[in-house]
């Protein structure tokens, strides 16, 4: 009856209790091969992520696609990793993979590229490799420091739901055949999607008491056996396949580029408008982990953006450039509009937060108990948490070493200390803000925490583009590498991991990407032109003019009504959108996303439709091996999709070894002037 009892208890969704971690703690977690193994995942995704963030701005946690690959690996080991093993490995990959973003690699570095003296009073800042390692030094350990405390009041007080940590619980649980730990969070894109109400009760998993686990024979236990059976007997070959086939079409890419710049309607649409096609392996497979509803709001912003805005902006004279010339042309004119329904959408969805928050703190003041003594929630023991000395000297030394490292990299006239030193302080205020959205939503809002940001340094230091991009930059990076390793902590939390062994994994894997991302983009900028026709990095554009317009406030021609107009309306839906999620609305996940929208607008019709299929491809797919009752196949979907990414990602850099020595492209045949990044035509 009492294993009877913790079975019904994993199943329930009952959070952990002393007894069940001290039950776990002498099994080991912080382990060698867990370790190296997620280093090594975690570097392919450093070089992913940096990849594909410079190409779109867009880029991926994968802590679920690091779980499963990290199991698949483990297999191979005399004895495989448990799941507390791998769920550390999981924590030190997404440290080790997420840096591109964090450190700004993708959006804050390019911009100072991007500076004009003229306009911005600062020449192009281009930093070399040992300074743009002193540059990730700065922000690299402040949001882990400050994970520790943020978790104890988002995880273990408030239970917040942090959907893609808990989804990543339940894909380990699923691989080392434990029962669930919590059946109502099931519902998680690029995982399982039950239809059925009675699914969704989160009483339907609890079978009765008089049974014992071996009888239980239900629909649900079917499929896990299924997806198990997928993920141990088909996962290495669904895995290779994939990247196999996406490498392949990479690398014939890299010497035809004539591959992936597909006409959509006409050669005069792809070439004026931009309107052509890149049939990407790796964005179907982002578009498959998406989902379909993500994936049809970038559409739908590809629409507007580019099929209705852009010839409207240029007909009516407002951007008379070339289409795609960020400065007088359509695409930096919808920029405006993109940057003005993020921020929209950020604020809206960050309200109800804010509230919640504040009547949080307001009721924790009148409702002290009797006794003066607070209950607490907490179920680690004291040798598994980490120390709050430990938080405390490594917040205070992380915010020092921070702001002398970026007064080392960028001078008195970049920024000033004081300055910094604010600018840290932002960053753990709205981390706390971002977590708990992300907690609450599974979205990090970081786009619009960022902007935040820069609107205060716009009154600190007026008129200094520099300080406001960096200052956003460190504001930004504490609080969405303190929202990545929240979804982490979720996941252990469940898993019954050490947050102590946790911790570990995400110092190590930070230092480790530190040397990592700024090796891999230093290479990038010395073989690519950085922003250019391979690697635009949109999102260093939208720093860049928000900080221009806030120094000279300068909008394009009939911007500001475009920008009022799109702020209002997504306004509108991002409120509606949040009221329907806390309501648990059926429709709430095809409310349009405006972070989604916004992109669309970023980034060409090329990466927004190539997403689109994958997202197509999730639906129909889901759907029809759900009605054939075939298991697993959502899980198989996951690897065919991982695989996708990894293939484009791990092979990019081979291509760029090969443009570094001079290996150029083998034919420009079928190339249109101007479309194929890799072409001189």
């Amino acid at each position: 009856m009492e294993i009877w009892n913790r079975l019904r208890d994993w199943h329930s969704g009952r959070e952990s209790t002393r007894e069940d971690v001290q039950a776990h703690s002498n099994q080991p977690e912080f382990t060698f091969a867990a370790v190296s193994i997620g280093l090594l995942i975690g570097c392919l995704l450093c070089f992913t992520n940096l990849y594909f963030g410079l190409q779109t701005g867009w880029i991926s946690m994968m802590s679920l696609q690091s779980a499963l690959i990290g199991f698949l690996l483990s297999k191979l080991l005399p004895t495989p990793l448990s799941a507390q093993e791998i769920c550390v490995l999981q924590t030190t990959a997404v440290a080790t993979g997420t840096m591109p973003l964090a450190a700004g690699f993708v959006g804050i570095l390019p911009a100072l590229g991007l500076l004009d003296e003229e306009l911005d009073g600062s020449p192009p800042i281009h930093l070399s490799w040992l300074a743009a390692v002193g540059w990730s030094c700065s922000i690299a350990f402040f949001g882990v420091f400050l994970s520790p405390p943020i978790r104890k009041q988002v995880i273990v007080e408030e239970q917040l739901a942090f959907p893609s940590g808990t989804a990543t619980a339940q894909l380990i649980s699923v691989l080392h055949k434990l029962p669930p730990p919590d059946t109502t969070l099931r519902q998680r894109t690029g995982y399982r999607q039950l239809d059925s109400e009675e699914s969704a009760d989160p009483t339907f998993a609890v079978h009765a008491p008089t049974l014992a686990h071996e009888d239980i024979e239900d629909s649900d236990d079917l499929d896990l056996d299924s997806e198990r059976e997928v993920v141990q007997h088909q996962g290495w070959s669904n895995l290779m396949w994939s990247f196999i086939a996406s490498g392949i079409m990479t690398l014939a890419a890299y010497f035809f580029p004539a591959l992936f710049s597909i006409p959509l309607f006409g050669t005069y649409l792809a070439q004026e408008w931009l309107w052509y096609f890149t049939p990407s392996l790796s964005y179907v497979g982002q578009g498959i982990i998406m989902g379909f509803p993500t994936t049809l709001s970038m559409s739908l912003g590809m629409l507007v953006g580019w099929g209705i805005l852009s010839p409207l902006a240029k007909y009516s004279g407002w951007a008379p450039g070339p289409v795609g010339d960020m400065a007088t042309g359509a695409r930096g004119w919808i920029l405006w509009v993109s940057l003005a329904i993020m921020c929209a959408d950020s604020v809206v969805s960050l309200l109800p937060v804010v509230g919640e928050y504040l009547a949080k703190l307001f009721s924790s003041y009148n409702s002290v108990k009797p006794d003066g003594i607070e209950e607490d929630h907490e179920v680690e023991t004291p040798d598994r948490l980490v120390p709050m000395r430990w938080v405390v000297n490594g917040v205070a030394g992380s915010i020092l070493l921070g702001t002398f490292l970026v007064w080392w990299v960028f001078g008195n006239d970049g920024i000033k200390p004081w300055a910094t030193f604010i600018g840290f302080v932002m960053g753990g205020l709205l981390s706390i803000l971002g977590v708990r959205a992300l907690g609450e939503t599974d979205l990090n809002p970081v786009s619009g925490l960022g902007k935040i940001s820069q609107l205060l340094f716009a009154w600190i230091q007026p008129g200094n583009v520099v300080a406001n991009i960096i200052a956003g930059g460190v504001a930004e990076a504490g609080a969405q590498q303190a929202g990545d390793l929240m979804q982490d902590l979720k996941t252990g939390h469940l898993i019954r991991a050490s947050p102590r062994a946790q911790f570990y994994g995400q110092l190590i894997g930070s230092a480790l990407s530190i040397v990592v991302s700024s090796t891999a983009y230093s290479l990038y900028q010395k073989a690519y032109t950085i922003p250019g026709p391979a690697f635009p990095a949109p999102t260093a554009y939208v720093w860049l003019s928000l900080a221009r317009l806030l120094r000279n406030g300068q909008l394009p021609e009939q911007c500001a009504t475009y920008m009022l107009l799109f702020a209002a309306i997504f306004a509108l839906v991002a409120g509606g959108k949040t009221i329907a999620f806390r309501r648990n609305l059926s429709f709430a996940k095809w409310i349009p996303s405006g972070i989604a929208f916004a992109i669309g607008f970023l980034n060409t019709p090329s990466f927004s439709a190539a997403r689109l299929v994958g997202g197509i491809i999730e639906y129909v797919y889901h759907k029809r091996m759900a009605k054939s009752g075939a298991g697993g196949a959502d899980i198989r979907l996951i690897v065919i999709a991982s695989g996708f990414v990894l293939g484009e990602g791990v092979v990019s850099v081979v291509s760029l070894i090969l443009r570094t020595f001079g290996v150029g492209v083998v034919s420009c045949w079928g190339c249109v002037a101007g479309m194929c990044a890799g072409c001189p035509a």
